[in-house]
C-alpha cells in the first residue's frame, strides 16, 4: 500500500456571524493550503469542529472541499460519530463525492470496552465506503478510548479489509513505534501531535496530520527536510520554534479561534467564530495572540520554492 508522505492539514470550519457554516471560505482556504505546501487535508475532524456539526453540514463541507481542493491534494474525510449509522452514512457520502480516504474516531459517549468492540464498531463504517481506505483516528485525550493501537491493527486486520492505517494523536510513542512496525510496516500510521513531530520522524514517521500545518506548513516542511539530510541541529531548532508558537496559541481559552485569527493575518477570509460549547473568545484578543504567533514563526514560514 502506498504510504502518505508529507503534511496533511486539518483545516478549521468557518462560521458566519449567525453561527451557520460559511462554505464560501473553503475555496480560499484550500488555495492557501496549497501555498503552504501540504499534501492534503483531513476535514471535519477535531480542528474542523466536526463533532459540533450536523450530518448535513458535514456532507456539504465534504462536497465543497472536494470541489475546491486543488489537483494533487488528498481529501481525507472524518466520518466519526457517536451514532454508527450516521458514521456509515457519512462514509457512504465521502465515497460518493470522490474522497481519497475516510477516517473515524471511536464513539466517546458509550465507549467500546476493548479492541473487539472497537473493531465491531469500525467494521460497518468502513464497509459503507468499500472503495476507500479506512483510517482509525486514535485520540484518547478527546474521547477517552485508551487502547493499544498495535494490537488493534493485529485484531482488525482480517476483519476490516479496507483498513489502511491510523491517525495517531497521542503521546504513547512506544505504541506508535509498535504500530508503525506491525506487519513489516504495512500500515500508514500518520502522526498527529505537531509539537512532537521530530520525535515521530526519528521513529520512522513519513506523514503527519495537524492543525498548525494550516499556518506553518513551510516551517514544518523545512523541519522534515533537515531531518532527512541528517541536520539534527537545524531540525531541533525548527521544532523548538514550532513548540514556542504553539505555546503562544494555547494561552487563550480557545485554540481554534487563535488558529483562525492567524489564518486571517495570512489573508484567508475566515472569522474567529467557533461553535458552542467552545468558549467565546473576542476577535481582538485572538488577533493579539495571532500577531505574537506570527512573530515567533518569523521567516521560516516562507516557502522554499519547492511547492
Amino acid at each position: 500500500m502506498k504510504k502518505t508522505t508529507g503534511l496533511i492539514a486539518a483545516p478549521p470550519t468557518a462560521f458566519r456571524g449567525d453561527g451557520t457554516v460559511d462554505m464560501a471560505a473553503v475555496a480560499p482556504l484550500a488555495e492557501h493550503l496549497q501555498r503552504q505546501g501540504v499534501a492534503g487535508v483531513f476535514i471535519n475532524g477535531t480542528t474542523g469542529e466536526g463533532m459540533s456539526l450536523t450530518v448535513a453540514e458535514r456532507e456539504q463541507l465534504a462536497a465543497e472541499w472536494r470541489r475546491a481542493l486543488p489537483r494533487g491534494l488528498k481529501l481525507f474525510v472524518h466520518v466519526g460519530h457517536n451514532c454508527g449509522e450516521d458514521a456509515a452514512a457519512l462514509a457512504r457520502h465521502a465515497q460518493k463525492i470522490g474522497a481519497d480516504a475516510v477516517g473515524s474516531l471511536a464513539p466517546g459517549f458509550f465507549k467500546p470496552g476493548g479492541i473487539p468492540a472497537l473493531t465491531d464498531w469500525c467494521a460497518p463504517v468502513a464497509a459503507a465506503a468499500p472503495d476507500l481506505p479506512f483510517y482509525f483516528y486514535h485520540m484518547p485525550s478527546m474521547n477517552g478510548v485508551h487502547l493499544n493501537i498495535a494490537r488493534f491493527l493485529e485484531y482488525a486486520r482480517p476483519r476490516i479489509p479496507t483498513l489502511a492505517g491510523i491517525k495517531y494523536t497521542f503521546e504513547t510513542m512506544g505504541d506508535y513505534l509498535d504500530a508503525l512496525s506491525f506487519a513489516d510496516g504495512r500500515y500508514d500510521v500518520l502522526w498527529g501531535r505537531d509539537e512532537m513531530l521530530l520525535g515521530a520522524l526519528a521513529l520512522g514517521a513519513r506523514g503527519a496530520v495537524g492543525s498548525t500545518y494550516n499556518i506553518a506548513g513551510p516551517l514544518f516542511r523545512k523541519l522534515m527536510a533537515a531531518f532527512d539530510r541528517g541536520d539534527m541541529a537545524a531540525a531541533r531548532a525548527l521544532q523548538l520554534q514550532a513548540v514556542r508558537f504553539i505555546n503562544v496559541m494555547v494561552q487563550g481559552p480557545n485554540f481554534f479561534a487563535v488558529l483562525k485569527a492567524v489564518l486571517q493575518a495570512q489573508g484567508v477570509p475566515i472569522t474567529t467564530i467557533t461553535r458552542s460549547p467552545l468558549p467565546p473568545f473576542s476577535g481582538e484578543t485572538a488577533a493579539d495572540l495571532a500577531r505574537r504567533c506570527v512573530e515567533v514563526i518569523g521567516g521560516n514560514n516562507e516557502s522554499d520554492g519547492s511547492v
